[in-house]
Protein backbone atom coordinates (compact mmCIF):
# COMPACT_ATOMS: atom_id res chain seq x y z
CA UNK A 1 0.00 0.00 0.00
CA UNK A 2 1.78 3.23 -1.00
CA UNK A 3 1.33 6.73 0.35
CA UNK A 4 0.10 7.42 3.70
CA UNK A 5 -2.71 5.19 5.67
CA UNK A 6 -5.36 6.42 7.56
CA UNK A 7 -6.99 4.21 10.04
CA UNK A 8 -10.45 5.23 11.12
CA UNK A 9 -12.89 2.63 12.44
CA UNK A 10 -10.70 -0.33 11.79
CA UNK A 11 -9.67 0.36 8.02
CA UNK A 12 -6.93 1.83 6.13
CA UNK A 13 -7.43 4.73 3.48
CA UNK A 14 -5.06 6.91 1.87
CA UNK A 15 -4.63 10.24 3.21
CA UNK A 16 -2.15 13.15 2.53
CA UNK A 17 -1.98 15.08 5.30
CA UNK A 18 0.26 14.39 8.97
CA UNK A 19 -1.00 15.82 11.87
CA UNK A 20 1.11 18.38 13.99
CA UNK A 21 0.71 17.57 17.47
CA UNK A 22 0.05 20.25 19.99
CA UNK A 23 0.02 20.51 23.37
CA UNK A 24 -3.48 22.45 24.25
CA UNK A 25 -7.14 21.80 23.14
CA UNK A 26 -9.05 24.90 21.76
CA UNK A 27 -12.17 25.77 24.19
CA UNK A 28 -14.42 25.48 21.51
CA UNK A 29 -13.52 21.75 20.81
CA UNK A 30 -14.87 19.00 22.77
CA UNK A 31 -12.93 16.89 25.35
CA UNK A 32 -11.25 13.59 24.24
CA UNK A 33 -10.83 10.66 26.59
CA UNK A 34 -7.91 9.70 27.49
CA UNK A 35 -6.46 6.68 26.12
CA UNK A 36 -4.06 4.03 27.58
CA UNK A 37 -1.79 1.64 26.38
CA UNK A 38 -1.81 -1.84 27.27
CA UNK A 39 1.11 -4.18 26.30
CA UNK A 40 -0.66 -7.83 25.53
CA UNK A 41 2.91 -9.50 26.47
CA UNK A 42 3.40 -7.08 29.30
CA UNK A 43 6.19 -5.41 28.89
CA UNK A 44 5.54 -2.88 30.60
CA UNK A 45 2.75 -1.23 32.87
CA UNK A 46 -0.62 0.12 30.99
CA UNK A 47 0.49 4.17 30.55
CA UNK A 48 -1.84 7.13 29.19
CA UNK A 49 -1.60 9.29 25.95
CA UNK A 50 -1.03 12.47 26.37
CA UNK A 51 -1.24 15.65 24.44
CA UNK A 52 2.03 15.54 22.82
CA UNK A 53 4.41 12.98 21.11
CA UNK A 54 4.55 9.45 22.59
CA UNK A 55 7.95 7.58 21.10
CA UNK A 56 7.80 3.94 20.47
CA UNK A 57 11.27 2.75 19.97
CA UNK A 58 13.19 -0.87 19.83
CA UNK A 59 16.20 -1.29 21.97
CA UNK A 60 19.32 -3.11 21.12
CA UNK A 61 17.72 -5.97 23.08
CA UNK A 62 15.01 -6.15 20.89
CA UNK A 63 12.88 -4.95 23.77
CA UNK A 64 10.15 -2.66 22.66
CA UNK A 65 9.16 0.46 24.64
CA UNK A 66 6.67 3.43 24.75
CA UNK A 67 7.88 6.50 25.99
CA UNK A 68 11.82 6.62 25.83
CA UNK A 69 13.09 9.63 24.94
CA UNK A 70 16.83 8.08 24.60
CA UNK A 71 19.01 8.43 21.71
CA UNK A 72 20.09 5.55 21.29
CA UNK A 73 17.48 2.97 20.64
CA UNK A 74 15.65 2.94 17.41
CA UNK A 75 12.45 4.94 16.65
CA UNK A 76 9.90 3.01 15.25
CA UNK A 77 6.31 5.44 15.72
CA UNK A 78 5.02 7.74 17.40
CA UNK A 79 1.59 8.18 19.27
CA UNK A 80 0.36 11.79 18.45
CA UNK A 81 -2.18 13.11 20.75
CA UNK A 82 -4.03 16.79 19.17
CA UNK A 83 -7.56 17.98 19.61
CA UNK A 84 -8.82 15.54 16.62
CA UNK A 85 -7.27 13.04 18.29
CA UNK A 86 -4.84 9.93 18.69
CA UNK A 87 -2.70 9.63 15.72
CA UNK A 88 0.01 6.78 15.14
CA UNK A 89 2.97 8.17 12.90
CA UNK A 90 5.28 5.69 11.87
CA UNK A 91 9.06 6.52 11.17
CA UNK A 92 10.82 6.61 7.90
CA UNK A 93 11.89 3.44 6.16
CA UNK A 94 10.03 1.13 8.93
CA UNK A 95 8.54 -1.71 8.20
CA UNK A 96 6.26 -4.47 9.53
CA UNK A 97 3.61 -1.48 11.69
CA UNK A 98 0.09 -2.71 11.50
CA UNK A 99 -3.37 -1.65 13.06
CA UNK A 100 -5.90 -4.22 13.72
CA UNK A 101 -4.02 -6.72 11.33
CA UNK A 102 -3.71 -3.89 8.41
CA UNK A 103 0.00 -2.62 7.68
CA UNK A 104 0.42 1.14 8.34
CA UNK A 105 3.29 2.56 5.90
CA UNK A 106 3.02 6.30 6.98
CA UNK A 107 0.36 7.33 9.36
CA UNK A 108 -3.39 6.12 10.89
CA UNK A 109 -6.16 7.93 12.98
CA UNK A 110 -6.68 5.83 16.31
CA UNK A 111 -9.55 4.88 18.36
CA UNK A 112 -10.08 3.11 21.63
CA UNK A 113 -10.14 -0.66 21.21
CA UNK A 114 -7.41 -0.55 18.34
CA UNK A 115 -4.95 -2.64 18.64
CA UNK A 116 -1.58 -1.75 17.34
CA UNK A 117 1.46 -4.37 16.70
CA UNK A 118 5.44 -2.99 16.33
CA UNK A 119 8.20 -5.53 15.50
CA UNK A 120 6.45 -8.03 17.77
CA UNK A 121 4.99 -6.48 20.36
CA UNK A 122 1.30 -5.67 20.50
CA UNK A 123 -0.20 -2.36 22.24
CA UNK A 124 -4.07 -2.25 22.96
CA UNK A 125 -5.48 1.14 23.17
CA UNK A 126 -8.01 0.94 26.01
CA UNK A 127 -10.55 3.35 26.37
CA UNK A 128 -13.92 4.28 28.73
CA UNK A 129 -16.84 1.55 28.88
CA UNK A 130 -20.02 2.10 30.84
CA UNK A 131 -20.62 -1.32 32.26
CA UNK A 132 -23.56 -2.78 34.24
CA UNK A 133 -23.73 -4.50 37.28
CA UNK A 134 -27.66 -5.34 36.53
CA UNK A 135 -29.40 -4.97 32.90
CA UNK A 136 -32.32 -3.49 32.99
CA UNK A 137 -35.37 -5.56 31.05
CA UNK A 138 -35.47 -6.36 27.96
CA UNK A 139 -37.50 -3.66 25.74
CA UNK A 140 -40.95 -4.51 24.31
CA UNK A 141 -41.00 -2.08 21.45
CA UNK A 142 -38.67 -1.79 18.23
CA UNK A 143 -37.04 1.96 17.42
CA UNK A 144 -37.42 3.04 14.18
CA UNK A 145 -34.96 5.14 13.74
CA UNK A 146 -32.32 3.43 10.91
CA UNK A 147 -29.70 5.92 11.72
CA UNK A 148 -28.55 3.77 14.91
CA UNK A 149 -26.82 0.99 13.40
CA UNK A 150 -23.48 -1.22 13.72
CA UNK A 151 -20.58 -0.66 11.22
CA UNK A 152 -18.78 -3.74 10.41
CA UNK A 153 -15.38 -2.65 10.52
CA UNK A 154 -12.87 -5.80 10.92
CA UNK A 155 -13.25 -9.77 10.40
CA UNK A 156 -16.08 -11.46 8.35
CA UNK A 157 -18.75 -8.70 8.67
CA UNK A 158 -16.51 -5.63 8.14
CA UNK A 159 -18.18 -3.18 5.39
CA UNK A 160 -21.48 -4.77 6.24
CA UNK A 161 -24.56 -2.98 8.51
CA UNK A 162 -26.67 -3.73 10.83
CA UNK A 163 -29.69 -1.72 11.84
CA UNK A 164 -30.58 -1.65 15.31
CA UNK A 165 -34.35 -1.01 14.75
CA UNK A 166 -34.99 -4.30 16.30
CA UNK A 167 -32.56 -6.83 19.21
CA UNK A 168 -29.45 -8.03 17.15
CA UNK A 169 -28.31 -11.24 18.45
CA UNK A 170 -24.72 -12.42 18.28
CA UNK A 171 -23.30 -15.91 18.69
CA UNK A 172 -21.90 -18.74 16.20
CA UNK A 173 -25.48 -20.61 16.18
CA UNK A 174 -26.91 -19.63 12.23
CA UNK A 175 -30.02 -18.45 13.70
CA UNK A 176 -28.07 -15.06 15.10
CA UNK A 177 -28.58 -11.72 13.27
CA UNK A 178 -24.37 -11.80 13.93
CA UNK A 179 -22.76 -14.75 12.95
CA UNK A 180 -19.28 -15.42 14.46
CA UNK A 181 -17.96 -18.49 12.02
CA UNK A 182 -16.38 -20.18 14.92
CA UNK A 183 -16.82 -23.68 16.38
CA UNK A 184 -15.44 -22.27 19.89
CA UNK A 185 -17.24 -18.78 20.06
CA UNK A 186 -20.46 -19.02 21.89
CA UNK A 187 -24.13 -20.40 20.24
CA UNK A 188 -25.63 -17.59 22.01
CA UNK A 189 -22.91 -14.72 22.84
CA UNK A 190 -24.53 -11.16 23.29
CA UNK A 191 -27.46 -9.14 21.95
CA UNK A 192 -27.44 -5.51 21.28
CA UNK A 193 -31.10 -4.20 22.53
CA UNK A 194 -31.96 -0.17 22.07
CA UNK A 195 -33.43 1.49 25.42
CA UNK A 196 -34.79 4.76 23.88
CA UNK A 197 -32.21 7.03 23.08
CA UNK A 198 -29.61 4.27 24.36
CA UNK A 199 -27.92 1.07 23.11
CA UNK A 200 -27.40 -1.58 25.38
CA UNK A 201 -24.74 -4.70 24.59
CA UNK A 202 -26.57 -7.60 26.70
CA UNK A 203 -24.13 -10.70 27.83
CA UNK A 204 -26.02 -13.74 27.30
CA UNK A 205 -23.60 -15.97 29.53
CA UNK A 206 -20.64 -15.93 27.18
CA UNK A 207 -17.27 -17.40 28.81
CA UNK A 208 -15.15 -14.27 28.01
CA UNK A 209 -17.57 -11.89 27.51
CA UNK A 210 -16.69 -8.52 24.90
CA UNK A 211 -13.77 -5.96 24.26
CA UNK A 212 -15.97 -2.50 24.09
CA UNK A 213 -13.57 0.41 23.97
CA UNK A 214 -11.04 -2.37 24.48
CA UNK A 215 -12.22 -2.78 28.18
CA UNK A 216 -13.36 -6.17 29.03
CA UNK A 217 -17.01 -6.09 29.42
CA UNK A 218 -20.47 -8.19 29.34
CA UNK A 219 -22.99 -5.40 30.38
CA UNK A 220 -22.18 -2.48 29.10
CA UNK A 221 -24.46 0.70 27.93
CA UNK A 222 -23.18 2.02 24.21
CA UNK A 223 -22.20 5.27 22.89
CA UNK A 224 -21.63 6.87 19.31
CA UNK A 225 -18.33 5.88 17.92
CA UNK A 226 -17.60 2.64 20.93
CA UNK A 227 -15.91 -0.52 19.12
CA UNK A 228 -16.85 -3.44 20.00
CA UNK A 229 -14.60 -6.89 19.66
CA UNK A 230 -15.82 -10.19 19.50
CA UNK A 231 -13.47 -13.45 19.23
CA UNK A 232 -10.20 -10.89 18.57
CA UNK A 233 -10.93 -10.08 15.12
CA UNK A 234 -14.97 -9.17 14.95
CA UNK A 235 -14.92 -5.37 14.77
CA UNK A 236 -18.25 -3.32 15.00
CA UNK A 237 -18.09 0.60 15.90
CA UNK A 238 -21.67 2.04 16.95
CA UNK A 239 -23.03 4.75 14.94
CA UNK A 240 -25.98 7.28 15.70
CA UNK A 241 -26.38 10.53 15.33
CA UNK A 242 -26.12 12.85 18.70
CA UNK A 243 -29.85 12.72 19.43
CA UNK A 244 -31.00 9.42 18.61
CA UNK A 245 -34.87 10.39 19.39
CA UNK A 246 -34.72 13.44 18.14
CA UNK A 247 -38.48 15.32 16.82
CA UNK A 248 -39.31 14.65 13.41
CA UNK A 249 -38.85 17.55 11.00
CA UNK A 250 -41.60 20.08 10.45
CA UNK A 251 -43.80 19.72 7.39
CA UNK A 252 -42.92 22.40 5.15
CA UNK A 253 -44.99 25.09 5.76
CA UNK A 254 -47.73 26.08 2.49
CA UNK A 255 -46.83 28.37 -0.28
CA UNK A 256 -48.28 31.36 0.84
CA UNK A 257 -46.63 33.69 -1.52
CA UNK A 258 -47.21 31.37 -4.72
CA UNK A 259 -50.97 31.36 -3.65
CA UNK A 260 -50.80 35.10 -3.49
CA UNK A 261 -48.79 35.67 -6.70
CA UNK A 262 -51.84 33.69 -8.57
CA UNK A 263 -54.64 35.06 -6.85
CA UNK A 264 -53.06 38.44 -7.46
CA UNK A 265 -54.55 40.18 -11.10
CA UNK A 266 -51.92 40.49 -13.38
CA UNK A 267 -50.68 43.63 -14.34
CA UNK A 268 -51.95 45.42 -17.79
CA UNK A 269 -49.15 45.66 -19.92
CA UNK A 270 -47.34 48.62 -20.93
CA UNK A 271 -48.01 49.57 -24.53
CA UNK A 272 -45.36 50.33 -26.44
CA UNK A 273 -43.88 54.02 -27.40
CA UNK A 274 -41.18 52.80 -30.18
CA UNK A 275 -43.82 52.22 -33.37
CA UNK A 276 -44.42 56.31 -34.11
CA UNK A 277 -40.44 57.05 -33.87
CA UNK A 278 -39.98 53.76 -36.40
CA UNK A 279 -42.58 55.11 -38.75
CA UNK A 280 -41.34 58.92 -38.49
CA UNK A 281 -37.52 57.93 -39.40
CA UNK A 282 -38.80 55.74 -42.49
CA UNK A 283 -40.57 58.12 -44.26
CA UNK A 284 -38.02 60.96 -43.13
CA UNK A 285 -35.42 58.12 -45.47
CA UNK A 286 -37.68 57.45 -47.93
CA UNK A 287 -38.01 61.36 -48.55
CA UNK A 288 -34.17 61.94 -48.70
CA UNK A 289 -33.60 59.29 -50.90
CA UNK A 290 -36.52 60.46 -53.48
CA UNK A 291 -34.62 64.26 -53.08
CA UNK A 292 -31.44 62.46 -53.96
CA UNK A 293 -32.70 60.53 -57.08
CA UNK A 294 -34.88 63.81 -58.31
CA UNK A 295 -32.38 66.52 -57.82
CA UNK A 296 -29.55 64.06 -59.31
CA UNK A 297 -31.14 63.38 -62.66
CA UNK A 298 -31.22 66.95 -63.29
Amino acid sequence: MGGAALCAAGGVSPSPLAPSCVTGRPASLPPVHTLQVHFNNRQQPDQSLTPGVQRIVRHASGQVRLGDDSVGPLLLARFCTDQRGVWLQVASGVRGIHVNGRPVQRMALLRAGDSVYADGAEMLLRGQCESVAQPPEAPTETGDDLRVLLRGVGGRHHGRSFTLDRPRNVGSEAANDIVIDDPAFAGRHARFERHGDKVLLRDLGSGEGSLVNGVATRHCWLQGGDQVVFDGGHRFVLEMPRNAAAAPLPAPEEPALAEQAEKAPASPRKRSHRWPWLLLSALLLGAAISALLLFGAR
